[in-house]
This record gives C-alpha cells, structure tokens and sequence, in this order.
C-alpha cells in the first residue's frame, strides 16, 4: 500500500521547529486569549508553513475569508529535548486560536528502527522526566491547550506505530495511558488530549486495537487528503470518500466527539479543488458528529494551501464562516 498522508511533512516541521528563531506574528491587534473549547463546540482549524513562529498566512486566511481560525497546529518532537515551547504556544493563542501541539515521540532523522523511543520505552517511564517537566510547564502555561499524541498510529510509517521498531499488540494504548496519567497527576487539565489515526486502508491496524479507551481520551480524530492523480496509486476521491469510513469506525469505539485534524485536496491533479472544498462543507454540515475539520494549508508534495486558487479560497472562507 502506498504510503496515504504526506510522509516528509512531519519530519520537515519537526527540524523547522527545533532549528527556527522566533518571529513575531503580523503587526495586528491581538486577538482574545482562547477560552476552553467546550467538547461540542465547532472547530476551524489550519496548519500553515510559518507556524508556530510566523503566522502571517493563517492571519492572512482568516482577514481575507473574514472567517475565525479556532486552532492552529504546530509540531515537536521528542528529540529536541528541551522545555515546553511556551513562547510559542502563546504566539498562537494571541491570535485567537487555541494551539494545537502534534507531539511526536521520535527523532524525525532517524527512520523507523529507534529504540530509544519504542512503546514499550515509553510506558515503562524511561521518558518520565522529559514528560514530568513538560506537563508541569504545561500546567504553569495554563491556557487551553490541545496535545495529539503519536498520531497516525495506525499505519506503519512511524516508529510509534504496532508492528514496528519492536512494537507490539497492545503497546500504544499502554504508551498513551502512561504518558496522560503523568498529565493527570501533575493536574494539568488545560490540556485537551486528542487521539488522531489515519483514516483507515487496506492493511492498517484496527482502530480499535489500538484505542485506549474514552476515559483516556477527550476526543478522536482522523488524518486524510485526496491525493488526486498526484500519486500513480491515487485518483481523486470526494472528501465523503475519504473519510466516511473511518469516521464509521470511530463511531463504533468512541463516544467522544470526532475531528478531522488534517486534510486538504491538490489544486489541477484531476478534479475541481474549489468544488471539493465546497462538498466538504457539505458533508460535514450532514455529519455533525464531526466537531472540528482543520486544513492543511501547506505546498509539499502537492498544491495542499487553501489560497491556491481565489476560487478555493472562497469556498474554504464561506464554509468556515458558518460551520
């Protein structure tokens, strides 16, 4: 099976992150602090390049669609060490959004094979201090905070992923659970934690083999894009086509309220993308046990940002504006 999201991205935001010098957000008015995100509530959210020390593109997305951007995601990985990148984190919250943290237990130059980041190391508190001082700083932090830890999980293209870099059946729902107890017990409870799989395929893992149970999780997401014609394995395919399916399966574990934490169609690669987004709108408004859809606005494997065209700009901005 090809691979079904775009590999290099989360690698190439990890070591952008870890090597970037703060840059301040656009001269603009701040923004209200975030309030917390009650469960039910609907989320716009975007990924852009700069983030989480340039936002001048999702600023740009929301004065020109005149739509509000609830959440922005930004990227760490477990290599760079360090403390909890509260300077940035605040810069997202200036504008209004509520960040959100995809924490990766990794080093994204390392491949697949890391032993010093198995599951297994990780539920048996070999991380404990690295994970102690972050969700104490988070607690010091004290805004709303989303956390999406080891997403994607099952797939196989990922070192946290059951079935490789010596991962068994069982392992990441132990992981998961360990490192939100130590979340729990520091009290750290402006974090939301979101548990985020790729949308399901031929060959990936079960969803509910791996999931840790609602009591552990506050709410359940899915990763997916239409690859178009992109990919010689790929065609284009609606956004119903792409994530119907998992959202079923989802359905059938979890309680919690659902969110789409990636997506985004390719612009010229074999279909309309304005009229993509539009049906997107469209079929979220028919699924309202989807809370929250957050675009992946980024130019990588292919033309993923939301301003590739006026005409997709304007369908993402009237959909945004009322969902």
């Amino acid at each position: 099976m090809p691979h079904p999201r775009p590999r290099s991205v989360v690698a190439c935001l990890g070591l952008v992150v870890a090597a970037a010098v703060a840059v301040s957000a656009p001269a603009t008015a701040e923004r209200p602090a975030p309030a917390p995100v009650p469960p039910t509530a609907r989320v716009v959210g975007v990924a852009v390049a700069g983030a989480p020390t340039d936002l001048s593109e999702a600023v740009s997305i929301a004065d020109r669609t005149g739509a509000t951007i609830d959440q922005m995601t930004f990227y760490a990985a477990w290599s760079m060490g360090g403390d909890f990148p509260a300077a940035d984190a605040s810069r997202i919250a200036s504008t209004g959004a509520v960040p959100l943290l995809t924490w990766e237990p990794w080093d994204p130059q390392a491949g697949l094979d890391q032993p010093s980041y198995t599951l297994n190391s990780i539920a048996a508190g070999r991380h404990d201090a690295y994970l102690k001082r972050w969700a104490t700083q988070v607690k010091a932090w004290g805004r709303p905070l989303v956390i999406r830890f080891a997403h994607e999980m099952n797939g196989n293209w990922y070192p946290w992923a059951e079935g490789v870099n010596s991962n068994g059946a069982g392992d990441h729902a132990a992981a998961w659970r360990h490192v939100l107890g130590l979340f729990r017990r520091a009290k750290a409870d402006n974090v939301t934690w979101s548990w985020s799989a790729n949308v399901p395929y031929p060959g990936s893992t079960p969803l509910a083999s791996l999931y840790p149970g609602d009591t552990y999780v506050d709410r359940v997401g899915l990763d997916g894009y239409n690859w178009g014609t992109t990919q010689s394995w790929s065609s284009w395919q609606s956004f119903g086509e792409v994530f119907g399916p998992g959202v079923a399966e989802l359905d059938a574990i979890s309680a919690r309220p659902v969110h789409v934490d990636e997506t985004a169609a390719p612009e010229g690669a074999g279909g309309d993308k304005a009229a993509w987004t539009t049906d997107m709108w469209a079929w979220l408004d028919a699924h309202p046990e989807v809370r929250g859809v957050t675009w992946f606005s980024l130019l990588k494997e292919a033309d993923w940002r939301i301003d590739s065209s006026e005409a997709t700009l304007a369908a993402w901005g009237a959909g945004a504006r009322v969902f």
